[in-house]
């Protein structure tokens, strides 16, 4: 290759490493994996190191991250923010110490600390005089984003330190760096919750809470299960602190969140050793981890080793095998949920991803498919970090040879066959058939639940056991169990097989409002069950009831309302109804008696903490017989907060909207009219 030609690659490198410093920085959307990226780094160095003389202040080389979002205020740093320069290998690690040892002898009998290399957005926290002032994203390194009000928001920050009355005094200005990330089981919750409530999912923890801290709305950020552990300090007065165990122990005494996985070394055989105890416990770490840092604890040896481009010479982060592999997707399988949600599965070429032989890789949901442009057929990047399930990152469609095909999401449930329900707007796809075979389990234990019908001995296990024997195919087959068919089970002795079916016997004693709920209606939760069974005078009324009508309802918008039209329109549920309805599971609109006066109406209640009088289903039922109504979650609507003991973070919500917060027994004297 002519100097010519080498000189354009240069150029077009630069291009491309700055897009997807872009796309990573500032969108917060690779689209390549961080091998692919690396090895794009290495090789612009390649020829920036045989060619010195074409080094530009703009190269990737020379600088850090991207540009800040124009949408956040500039933040001038301290001192550089500077990220470190990567090895793939122990023979580069050695080579990285030789190189820094020939600069300064003293590095040859220096220790080292290892700590963890988190995979999530750096933060830069200012505190003076021990107060919380400013928080900012890494940006160029130059230059970051103003998000200290989202960084409030993340609860592992402490506002002021130190955090412990013994902890050292703080200095007048202290300048911290850190990393927000998402735990790996955090994230699954958070996912898994969404797919719940039908909305769209997140596609990695560092996406995610990169995504969540750049929210111009902080109500967004402090939804998301963020946490920061911290690692450095940038600026210090007051007295100088001299290595980087010593630091980490520091910030530790003040409060700051510090990974306990950080290892110190005596010297360079220790690094390597705990190299290997890091990667051979790789999916024991609770985040995002592709590799470790190692650090000289000696930061003025450290500091005197100075900077090679945009990497400090006394540090370098030392790369687990890479976990992104291609393969090919051979096709698309929907999987039903408990809760009747349609989730797609990629089904792919075997490959070996770390070690294990991966076959299947989540696609989160059908819209991802369709924005990614993913097609059965297509060669597809494939992600798997810990125990978390592997998943897609999107198609390489350059080497599509156009027999790809379209993803169409399907009209039926592909176990029972009955039709789907998508509302136009959310996320997720539906089976509406509660007599699913998918989901036949998870409706029984919530049938059988406490808030619902309260059928007491009637737990996971024994409906399972109920299902697998065939003896239960919907919730109505329950009230034509026999004695004789629960002593076939395992388990089951006479007292047992006689509690439970005078449990079940009892269930039958449950107001409208309990089998509303317990009939599993999307959307329909405790409270929408009360409207409901105030305004409908049985289960069959409610069946007849229109959206429209329905939506008139407090409480109830569109997108709930039919929910409840689409469950009483499918025919498998009304042949649950008229079973129900034989074995005697049909309460009616109870008139409210005249010694409970309506002294509550139009009062909205919340409920946190453990009282002393009422359950917490007990609690509602009075609330609702008085004329009032529960919600689960504190708004500005929110008339009164009732607080037992230990209460929750509802109380912090009440306090700071001015809602009223109120006693068991104030409550009480409101019911009867005394206050």
């Amino acid at each position: 290759m002519d100097e010519n030609q080498l000189k354009n690659e240069l150029i077009a490198l630069r291009a491309e490493i700055n897009y997807h410093n872009y796309r990573y920085h500032v969108l917060d959307s690779p689209l390549i994996s961080d091998a692919e990226f690396d090895k794009k780094m290495l090789r612009l160095k390649e020829i920036e190191s045989a060619h010195p003389e074409w080094i530009t202040p703009d190269s990737p080389s020379q600088r850090v991250g991207s540009t800040p979002a124009d949408r956040f205020e500039k933040v001038p740093h301290p001192m550089p923010i500077l990220s470190l320069a990567s090895a793939a290998s122990k023979a580069e690690v050695i080579a990285w110490f030789n190189r820094i040892a020939k600069l300064d002898e003293k590095v040859t009998k220096s220790d080292f600390v290892v700590e963890p290399k988190i995979d999530g957005l750096t933060v830069v926290l200012h505190y003076q005089d021990g107060l919380f002032i400013l928080g900012a994203t890494r940006g160029d390194g130059e230059i970051g984003e103003d998000i200290t009000n989202n960084i409030r928001t993340v609860r592992s920050v402490p506002l002021k330190i130190p955090v412990d009355r013994n902890g050292p005094p703080s200095p007048h200005r202290l300048v911290v760096r850190g990393e927000v990330f998402i735990t790996l089981k955090e994230f699954e919750k958070l996912n898994q919750r969404l797919i719940e409530e039908g909305e769209r999912t997140y596609q990695n923890p560092r996406n995610t809470a990169a995504g969540s801290l750049r929210q111009l709305d902080p109500t967004l950020t402090a939804a998301r299960p963020l946490t920061l552990l911290t690692y450095a300090i940038v600026e210090k007065s007051n007295e100088k602190i001299y290595s980087q165990w010593e630091t980490l122990q520091y910030l530790r005494r003040l409060g700051f969140p510090v990974s306990d996985m950080v290892r110190y070394c005596h010297n360079l055989d220790e690094v390597l050793a705990c190299y290997d105890d890091f990667l051979r416990t790789r999916d024991e770490i609770p985040f995002e981890t592709d590799g470790v840092v190692i650090k000289i604890n000696n930061l003025q040896l450290a500091e005197e080793l100075g900077v090679v481009g945009k990497d400090p010479r006394g540090a370098i982060a030392f790369k687990f095998p890479a976990r992104e592999v291609t393969t090919k997707l051979l096709d698309i399988d929907i999987n039903v949920g408990r809760t009747g949600v349609l989730t797609p599965t990629a089904v792919l070429e075997p490959v070996e991803i770390g070690g294990v032989i991966v076959k299947q890789a989540t696609l989160h949901n059908f819209d991802y498919i369709w924005e990614k442009d993913i097609r059965i057929g297509d060669r597809v990047l494939v992600k798997r970090a810990g125990d978390v399930i592997p998943y897609i990152i999107g198609p390489i469609t350059d080497v599509r040879s156009g027999s790809e095909q379209i993803f169409i999401a399907p009209k039926e449930c592909p176990v029972c066959h009955q039709l789907v329900e998508h509302i136009e707007g959310e996320v997720a796809w539906f089976c509406v058939n509660t007599t699913c075979p998918a989901q036949i389990i998870r409706n029984l234990e919530h049938f059988a639940s406490r808030q619902a019908m309260d059928i007491v001995g009637l737990g996971i296990k024994i409906v399972e056991q109920l299902v697998s024997s065939g003896f239960v195919r919907d919730v109505a087959d329950l009230y034509s169990l026999r004695k004789e068919d629960l002593l076939s089970l395992e388990g089951f002795a006479e007292k047992k097989a006689e509690n439970l079916l005078v449990s079940i016997a009892n269930s039958k004693k449950q107001p409208l409002n309990r089998l509303i709920y317990a009939l599993g209606i999307r959307g329909v939760g405790e409270v929408a069950a009360n409207i409901l069974a105030q305004q409908y005078e049985d289960l069959d009324t409610l069946s007849r009831a229109s959206a429209e009508e329905i939506q008139k309802l407090e409480g109830f918008g569109p997108n709930i309302a039919q929910s409840v039209v689409d469950w009483f329109d499918n025919p498998k549920n009304l042949q649950v109804i008229n079973k129900l309805k034989s074995a005697g599971v049909w309460p009616m609109r109870q008139t409210r008696s005249s010694e409970l006066p309506q002294t509550l109406l139009n009062k909205s209640f919340v409920v946190t903490g453990t009282l002393k009088g009422f359950s917490r289903e007990g609690i509602k039922e009075y609330i609702n017989s008085h004329g009032g109504k529960v919600f689960d979650a504190v708004s500005r609507n929110t008339d009164y907060l009732v607080v037992g003991d230990a209460p929750g973070s509802k109380l912090e919500k009440a306090r700071e909207l001015g809602v009223k917060v109120i006693g068991e027994e104030e409550l009480l004297r409101m019911s009867e009219g005394k206050v």
